[in-house]
């Protein structure tokens, strides 16, 4: 009994002893931010903007019931300092709450930044932080500030980093040439044996003053807004190229994170006759390496379906499928040989082609590693191999033109 008392005792003890609010934080006493800039300024200090979420405007919206211009759904504050750490304290002169990094998932870094002094020095400052996201977004601003992308105010979604990061995410799935990748995602790129890796852009278009205002808001088609735009490419932390359009499909497509994407075939002259919709791909990427020569083989497979025909074309003919599916393994190919070309030509290894040789023939890649970047990347061979199947053809055989031009008859 006296050993059941004395631990009865003991808990009630430790029970009060612990029951406490050490770690508390009042929702009053925080600024939660949505998004971060990082931009440099002329005298070369760093220049942080903060977009902070307003919640109760978030939640009612941009206009009273009357029609009268409320405060908008976040705030933007900048702060300048020699690092983030000095710059993010800097700004408690002009916040009246603790910034909140918990919930930050967008980080912004402005192209002059990214170009002249790289990011591999932020990114220190963001993963020793405990509160800080490794898993937050990462974009590059694409001929603009990353300032002028945080205070921008973007209609539908009224948190705008909530805008890009929904954006990345609808155009990775649908389109194919833009990647949405995370601070952790460029730090394991940049700490491979590549030190190369590739970052989506995002650009603003319109005029900045405008982008800021409430009234750009108001309008169905807005003046300003954002909008993805190109790759990013970046060696050695530096950014050192854009790539846009087939370019940056066919790398996409090569890094084996294309989600979706239509592709155009020409029938009989007539462009853009017939379009086609990815609905699963797969690309494999191996090497072997020969009297220490290496070789790249490089494997394509994608199943998708028709999704539109302007011409004419009786689809039920197995050997029209057939010569369909061959003008699209041909443009595909045509698109990977570019992206290729284009990488070789800069000396840029975002493919990841040195990776799949140090993984698969460790022994060799010691002895071409030093000189893979000058020597060995930019000549290199590559086997393209793809294969492009159609499984679908949507709800009508025939083309709508085919029974134009049938009744006509």
């Amino acid at each position: 009994m006296k050993r059941k008392g004395a631990f009865l005792l003991l808990m009630m003890a430790v029970t009060i002893l612990l029951t406490s609010c050490w770690s508390k934080k009042e929702l009053t006493d925080l600024a939660i931010v949505a998004a971060m800039g990082v931009d440099k300024t002329k005298d070369g200090r760093y220049n942080l903007t903060y977009q902070i979420i307003n919640p109760g405007n978030v939640a009612g919206g941009t206009q009273g019931s009357g029609g009268d211009i409320q405060n908008p759904p976040v705030t933007v504050y900048s702060a300048s300092g020699n690092n983030i750490v000095e710059t993010s304290r800097r700004a408690s002169s002009r916040i009246s709450r603790r910034l909140y990094y918990a919930h930050t998932n967008l980080v912004i870094v402005g192209e002059s930044l990214a170009r002249e002094e790289g990011i591999e020095v932020l990114m220190d400052a963001f993963d020793r932080d405990a509160e800080f996201r490794t898993t937050s977004t990462l974009v590059i601003a694409n001929h603009s500030t990353a300032a002028d992308l945080i205070k921008t105010l973007t209609p539908v979604d009224k948190i705008p980093a909530n805008k890009v990061l929904k954006t990345l995410e609808f155009t990775e799935r649908q389109w194919g040439e833009n990647v949405k990748v995370s601070l952790q995602d460029v730090m394991k790129g940049l700490q491979s044996s590549k030190e190369e890796t590739v970052v989506s852009g995002f650009r603003m278009v319109g005029n900045p003053k405008q982008a800021r205002m409430l009234e750009n808001l108001q309008e169905s088609a807005p003046e300003a807004t954002l909008r993805a735009s190109g790759i990013a490419v970046l060696k050695q932390g530096k950014l050192v190229d854009w790539l846009y359009g087939k370019t940056a499909r066919g790398t996409v497509w090569i890094l084996d994170k294309i989600q979706g994407t239509a592709i155009n075939v020409d029938w009989e002259g007539k462009k853009a006759a017939i379009a086609y919709k990815t609905v699963r791909q797969k690309t494999d990427v191996s090497a072997k390496v020969k009297d220490g020569h290496p070789h790249i083989s490089i494997h394509a497979r994608v199943e998708g379906d028709i999704g539109e025909m302007k011409i004419p074309i009786d689809i039920t003919n197995t050997k029209v499928i057939t010569k369909i599916e061959q003008s699209l393994r041909k443009e595909i190919k045509n698109e990977l040989k570019e992206a290729i070309k284009h990488a070789q030509k800069n000396k840029t290894d975002i493919l990841g082609f040195g990776e799949v040789v140090h993984r698969s023939r460790p022994n060799e890649w010691k002895k071409i590693k030093s000189e893979w970047s000058d020597v060995y990347f930019p000549n290199l061979d590559v086997d393209i191999t793809v294969e492009a199947y159609i499984r679908r053809t949507g709800l009508r055989n025939k083309s709508f033109l085919s029974g134009v031009k049938e009744n006509q008859e």
